[in-house]
């Protein structure tokens, strides 16, 4: 993956976006050595976003296994 300084990057944002956009090129954003944010295309956010959601899926379903107390013996462990 390619790094290039944040002052490249403003100074040529369009050009960049083409190369993401159309040639599925990634690239990470840093300034002074440190990694700021990365370019990515679309599909790389939309793969993200499901592997996210299974995984809050998975946790649900999980916890939904997981015996339940009522809100008052919570209040109570917490000392409310």
């Amino acid at each position: 993956m390619a790094t290039i300084p944040i002052s490249e990057a403003r100074e040529h944002l369009a050009d960049l976006g083409n190369r993401v956009s159309l040639r599925g090129e990634r690239m990470v954003v840093e300034r002074r050595g440190k990694r700021l944010f990365a370019l990515v295309p679309m599909e790389d956010v939309e793969l993200l976003e499901r592997l996210e959601d299974k995984l809050d899926l998975d946790a649900l379903r999980a916890a939904k296994d997981q015996p339940t107390k009522s809100w008052a013996q919570v209040k109570k462990a917490l000392g409310l």
